[in-house]
């Protein structure tokens, strides 16, 4: 059973996908209820069937190998496209479709009026299903199919509104950041199946963690520089495609995109895909110090780097997007210092637990935009009055992204920071690479606080409410739906749903936890002190950074940055190359062709057909005269 699940939750969203984008062909635009019905329907279908694949893992206890296609061989490389059953996977791949299916519901009919919905339901489908073929894959190869596909799917759905100049220069800034990013995932992949003579996640992890050993007996340790390099580019591939620094900027541009597609994008696939894939290949992670330096700094820069941009942002949804940022930077930073007799549990139960309260606030802020007209904080100002379903449900999202126990953000968070504790007693260089993460994440909890008191005091500002909305009027019945269950799952998720179906070596460190509710308590409550006391009851609390608002929402010039540093020289470089093209290399052949020109002008001239008549002249009258004197001479 759980090996025939494992294949459908990867095929049925690619059926869906197929066939919701020839129904979008024909009847898009004139009657969506086909395209909706379909990508409702497969995403209910995936969700069961994920449902029964980890039902069926947990009663059988047995982790299974699924073929798929027929293995390949690239000579002496085997590749053998398997996937797997696990009670990791299982559980993952029904996050993922969870999510899916919230987000096809919200996307029916957040766009029903949008003429190329159909497109839209038809690319979630497969940039699901290429998320979970992710999860779901025991293959390297496999991996980086499901990897490419959802950064093809990702530039779709953040350019949905290519009618918009804005929404076309975001989905090709992420493409092409992403893009490079996965040349490092590329080369890393290779280097380590290479080595390894499989593609498979076991034998690769097995042929690099272990001695490899001849018929003579003779082993040999595995080389410890070329596993570096090999994850120190896995790394790199990670860190842009889930936008931590230096590649970060792409990702709160992508709000350009609908509601459905930011939720989709940050809540459960591809930003959180890399921590999936690092997990995976823990034991090689935790080999080697360079890479997890890497990671850890990075990490360690971006959480609190887009904790402090969040406060100051003028747009929620553009908040929502750097709190993802900081978020799976907490994730990832786990991998980066968790003792490797913990392994990576605390890194994949915050993924777990950001795909829900992720979801949940980025599906009620595309609710209230509706109601509202808008995302910015402006018009978003005491938008909650009357919304009796939205309300308990937004402040379960911040609380939990807050990190508030006992909810299920509180859970995952303290995991990670108990993960990053449990590190500074190692020792050496791993002692010094908690600490970093400790400290950047004591420092994001607090800030994450003040930003989620901000959202908060500026969404419930009923002074500020001109309207009274009402539930009712307002979003459909599978909307609402979709909102209570990522509501119930986050306050219940990390204490009675996810614990006990995660592998986690670590616990709780206590201290930690109280000092990290006191950072919270501390930070939420000088943010309403502040605010109140200087500006009155009713005031945006981002009024602190007074004018410098603008430097916030342009990420303090990161992408002019980028353009001055990055694009500027690689243009310059690029009208070099097209100079050396046309003016040097294509020197010699326009001259090869101008001399066969010449030298075709030179021929004509000398044969030309006024010479040829002439000569033919001098023939006919040089015969004449022969005649002429034969006759003489008879």
């Amino acid at each position: 059973m759980s090996a025939s699940a494992a294949r459908l939750v990867v095929l049925v969203p690619v059926l869906a996908a197929v066939l919701g984008l020839f129904l979008a062909r024909r009847w898009d635009g004139l009657d969506p209820r086909a395209a909706r019905a379909t990508a409702v329907g497969a995403s209910l279908v995936t969700l069961v069937v994920a449902l029964v694949q980890l039902v069926a893992v947990h009663t059988s206890g047995q982790a299974r190998a699924v073929g798929t296609l027929p293995a390949l061989a690239a000579g002496e490389l085997r590749i053998p496209l398997q996937l797997q059953a696990t009670a990791a996977t299982a559980l993952i791949a029904l996050v993922v479709a969870v999510v899916g299916w919230a987000v096809q519901a919200f996307a029916g009919w957040y766009l029903r009026e949008d003429d190329r919905y159909g497109v839209f339901a038809a690319t979630v489908s497969l940039f699901t299903a290429a998320m979970l073929l992710v999860v779901q894959s025991a293959d390297l190869v496999l991996t980086l199919v499901g990897w490419e596909v959802m950064g093809w799917c990702s530039y779709l759905l953040i350019g949905h509104w290519s009618r918009k100049e804005s929404a076309r220069r975001a989905a090709l800034k992420a493409f092409l950041v992403t893009r490079l990013a996965d040349v490092g995932f590329v080369l890393g992949v290779v280097l380590l199946a290479a080595s390894a003579g499989s593609t498979a996640y076991g034998q690769v992890v097995q042929a690099w963690a272990g001695a490899t050993c001849t018929d003579t007996g003779a082993c040999a340790a595995p080389d410890i520089r070329l596993l570096t390099a090999a994850m120190v580019l896995l790394v790199v591939g990670v860190l842009g495609k889930s936008g931590m620094v230096p590649f970060h900027d792409w990702l709160p541009d992508a709000m350009e995109g609908p509601t459905p597609a930011s939720a989709l994008i940050h809540a459960a696939t591809m930003v959180a895909a890399g921590t999936f894939v690092l997990a995976q290949l823990f034991d090689l992670l935790a080999a080697s110090d360079v890479a997890r330096w890497v990671l850890a700094v990075s990490t360690a820069v971006t959480m609190v780097w887009a904790a402090v941009l969040a406060f100051g942002q003028s747009d929620l949804k553009r908040l929502l997007a750097y709190s993802t940022l900081s978020q799976v930077a907490l994730m990832l930073s786990a991998l980066a210092v968790a003792p490797a007799d913990e392994g990576p549990g605390a890194g994949v139960l915050h993924l777990y637990s950001h795909a829900f309260f992720k979801a949940l606030l980025f599906l009620a802020i595309g609710w209230l935009s509706v109601t509202v007209g808008g995302t910015a904080a402006a018009a978003l100002k005491g938008g909650l009055r009357g919304h009796l379903l939205l309300r308990p449900a937004m402040f379960v999202g911040l609380l939990s992204l807050a990190g508030v126990p006992p909810l299920v953000g509180f859970v995952s968070k303290e995991h990670v920071l108990s993960a990053a504790e449990a590190g500074v007693g190692l020792g050496g260089g791993a002692t010094a690479r908690a600490w970093v993460v400790l400290v950047a994440g004591l420092v994001t909890v607090a800030l994450t606080a003040a930003y989620c008191t901000r959202a908060w005091l500026v969404l419930d500002d009923l002074a500020s409410a001109d309207v009274e909305r009402h539930d009712t009027d307002t979003a459909t019945r599978p909307v609402r739906t979709a909102v209570v269950v990522l509501a119930a799952l986050t306050v219940v998720g990390g204490l009675v749903v996810l614990t006990p179906l995660v592998d986690l070596e670590g616990h709780v460190g206590w201290f930690v936890a109280v000092l990290s509710i006191l950072l919270i308590a501390g930070s939420a409550l000088a943010v309403r002190h502040i605010t109140v006391g200087r500006h009155g009851a009713g005031e945006d609390p981002a009024r602190l950074v007074g004018s410098r608002q603008s430097s916030f929402d342009g990420g303090f010039g990161v992408d002019r940055l980028y353009v001055a540093l990055v694009a500027t020289p690689v243009l310059a470089l690029a009208r070099l190359v097209v100079f050396l093209d046309r003016e040097v290399v294509d020197a010699y052949v326009r001259g090869a062709a101008v001399g066969a020109v010449l030298a075709g002008r030179g021929g004509d001239r000398a044969h030309r057909a006024e010479r040829a008549a002439t000569g033919l002249v001098w023939v006919v009258a040089g015969a004449v005269a022969v005649a002429l004197a034969g006759v003489a001479l008879l």
